[in-house]
């Protein structure tokens, strides 16, 4: 499918070259299409990405059940170190280095591909849990809800990769389950 290639090509361009110098010949380049179809549905780079990385990001899904919080927040935090080896998480990074000279963009990729996945990936597990009454709602600040998100990197930029599995399960039983009181 000619979209997702150029969202590809938008991403890995991004990547190569750097926010300074993405332009729309580049990712026609590496997508193999005319500038002017980039041009037919995106009016700027910066578009361009957004859109790819909206496509590109995952969501995490907790059981219906809401019956094992631990495997759900697991599984949320494994689905943040799968998606830290992709390109779009290159990407993202690519971006948010350049929040001073670009803080629109830093802002649109917020509001347009984080936030309605729930900004963080264990936010939607915790909320479906506080929904069906099996987390006190109260519980969910703002540090709590990135408190998983936040030890996976920390432990990527210590450990130069990103945490194993029994790493992430001790993130959850050591520091984001004691947080939420349980």
């Amino acid at each position: 499918m000619l979209v997702r290639a150029i969202h590809e090509a938008a991403l890995a361009e991004l990547v190569d070259v750097g926010l300074g110098q993405l332009g729309m010949e580049g990712i026609a380049r590496r997508a193999s299409t005319a500038k002017t179809v980039l041009y037919r549905r995106w009016a700027s780079t910066h578009e361009l990405v957004l859109d790819a990385l909206a496509q590109a990001h995952p969501v995490e899904v907790p059981t219906p059940a809401a019956n094992d919080l631990r495997a759900d927040l697991v599984a949320a935090l494994v689905l943040l170190t799968d998606w830290m080896r992709t390109p779009a998480a290159a990407a993202v990074s690519a971006i948010l280095a350049e929040r001073e000279r670009h803080p629109g963009l830093v802002e649109a990729l917020y509001r347009r591909v984080f936030d309605p996945r729930g900004a963080t990936f264990t936010t939607t597990v915790l909320r479906h849990y506080a929904d069906n009454g099996r987390v006190d709602a109260r519980r969910l600040t703002p540090i709590t809800t990135q408190i998983g998100e936040a030890l996976v990197f920390k432990l990527a930029i210590d450990l130069g990769r990103t945490p194993n599995a029994e790493e992430v399960a001790a993130i959850v039983d050591e520091a984001l389950l004691p947080a939420l009181g349980i």
